[in-house]
């Protein structure tokens, strides 16, 4: 494994550290087992163990957020004295269910995070503190089981919840400017910050934490690397799953409207008291407006730059070098947005090839007729393989496509190591039920390799890894932990996986053999930035040496 600078550095100011914390966490018999009850800041919890990993559930980094203190910043929660149960999940923070698919949820004191520790970990192990995906308006901690991730890289993993939708993401006048539409990202932060002081106490290492996270909880990734002024020093390495920090965002200004209108279908308006009036509104009458309004407006509920919590986006921080600078593990799925397409064809709408150009027209406006020569639907297997195929590699403000992950990493490589992927393994359990066409490596598909089980929900029970799929899952966990360790993904007998140069050369994790693969011609890339130059334009020269300092 070659050296890596900012990993030997980290490694070299902590292990004085280390050594103090492996003697202090010694037992007076070194056959005990490590403590079930461990101190935090705020009071003792009590976890369990199982197969080889202790686990804590459902600790509160901050107090409730329901009735007057809805809209308003995260705070630490109150101390307490007693040994608090961790030992069961608590429900993640609001919510509707999404595509029959998703847990619903009621419970605004949902500020709480789950921690797994490997019982053979010594004390100062790497820290991986994962995010959920949920599209903003979903998603909770307690559907990923962390024991399996912790034991399997022996790594401290940590799982965090933070508010959604309205609650999170939602700009309003009334709001404190501060952190209007980007409270879900302060409520990270502050969970980071528990972090930082609290993992040691978990044998966890706070000078070396990876934020990981997949779709929303990896474009959240990107708005933290883009706010160093408020991020500096919580994390040290960036894992981001399907997610182009370079899509663009609403402003705060624009993300206003669909407030306004919010409180509106609330009964809010006008009143002189909106604020005082969302607040007291019934959770569940707050729930259906939000549902009724995503329907009806594009990104309605997704962060807003312009405050203090988000002061930019990530194309702006990337361009200017206002952005974090550490290692990145970067990438997403082969055929990310066929997922969609399939959840349209479940509800009715199916694409035929009489409609197909209808359904691009409808995507990609003027721009429907190049796309329609470059993606012919009699090239594929179906019409609605033929658009799937054309929106996971470009789709505008969608977020969740091949180029702009590509993108990404082009403006971000000049600035800080990038490692480029692309989850290409399509006999990968099935997220949904069978569509009628291919999915393939569709949005999530991967995260039932470092998940087993994962569904969407409490039950693990999704269908279990083919033979060739489990090997690739094998490969990919110890690439993530060596990369959470080292800033490198660098593992003896595996592929050597180099820097991110260009988008010829990156990393297809695909079964039996992931190889290195030209993605930018596979996904026509040329072609998608011919036609949306501002989105993914190339960086010059000039932009690049000011990005660089």
């Amino acid at each position: 494994m070659r050296a890596n600078r900012c990993g030997s550095s980290i490694r070299s100011a902590g292990i004085a550290w280390i050594l103090l914390q492996a003697l202090s966490a010694l037992p007076a018999n070194a056959s005990e087992p490590p403590s079930l009850t461990v101190q935090t800041a705020s009071g003792p919890v009590r976890g369990f163990s199982a197969n080889g990993v202790r686990e804590f559930r459902a600790i509160p980094y901050a107090a409730s957020t329901a009735g007057e203190k809805r809209w308003t910043a995260p705070v630490p929660p109150a101390p307490w004295t007693a040994p608090r149960d961790a030992t069961q999940y608590r429900h993640g923070c609001p919510q509707v269910v999404r595509f029959d698919a998703t847990e619903a949820s009621e419970n605004e004191d949902c500020l709480h995070l789950n921690i797994a520790v490997p019982e053979s970990a010594p004390a100062g192990t790497p820290v991986l503190v994962w995010i959920h995906g949920g599209a903003w308006v979903g998603g909770s901690n307690d559907i990923y089981p962390i024991d399996y991730l912790a034991r399997e890289t022996g790594l401290v993993v940590v799982a965090i919840n933070y508010r959604l939708g309205a609650f999170g993401f939602m700009p309003h006048p009334s709001f404190d400017p501060d952190a209007n539409g980007a409270l879900g990202l302060e409520d990270q932060r502050l969970a980071l910050r528990w972090v930082q002081r609290n993992i040691a106490a978990f044998g966890g290492y706070p000078g070396t934490v990876t934020l990981a996270g997949e779709s929303a909880g990896a474009a959240s990734v990107c708005l933290q690397l883009a706010n160093p002024e408020r991020a500096e020093g919580l994390f040290h390495r960036g894992i981001i799953q399907s997610a182009g920090c370079t899509t663009p965002l609403r402003t705060v200004e624009e993300g206003e409207a669909a407030g306004l209108e919010f409180a509106r279908e609330l009964g809010c308006a006008n009143t002189g008291e909106e604020l005082d009036c969302m607040r007291k509104a019934p959770l569940a009458r707050i729930l259906e407006v939000q549902t009724a309004l995503a329907g009806r407006l594009s990104r309605a509920f997704s962060p807003s730059a312009g405050s203090a919590a988000l002061p930019r986006d990530g194309a702006t921080a990337l361009r200017t070098g206002k952005v974090l600078r550490m290692p990145l593990l970067n990438g997403g799925t082969r055929d990310e947005m066929r997922l969609y397409v399939g959840y349209e064809a479940m509800a009715g709408a199916k694409v035929t090839p009489q409609n197909y150009p209808d359904a691009l027209a409808a995507r990609y406006g003027e721009h429907a007729a190049a796309v329609a020569q470059r993606y012919p639907s009699a090239s594929y297997s179906s019409a609605s393989t033929a658009l799937g195929t054309a929106m996971s590699d470009f789709l505008p403000f969608a977020g969740i496509t091949n180029c702009q992950f590509l993108h990404t990493a082009r403006l971000a490589s000049p600035l800080m190591p990038v490692y480029e992927y692309e989850f290409a393994d399509r006999g990968a359990p099935p997220v949904m039920p069978d569509p009628g066409f291919e999915l393939g490596a569709v949005h999530s598909a991967e995260l039932a390799y470092f998940f087993p089980g994962f569904t969407n929900k409490r039950v693990f029970d999704g269908p279990a890894l083919a033979s060739a799929s489990r090997k690739l899952g094998t490969q990919m966990l110890a690439w993530w932990s060596a990369f959470a360790r080292t800033g490198e993904p660098a593992v003896a007998g595996l592929p050597a996986w180099e820097r991110f140069r260009s988008e010829d050369a990156v990393m297809r994790l695909d079964a039996p053999a992931p190889q290195i693969y030209d993605a930018g011609r596979e996904h026509q890339c040329g072609f998608w930035r011919s036609i949306y130059p501002g989105m993914l334009g190339a960086q010059s020269d000039k932009t690049r040496a000011a990005a660089r300092g």
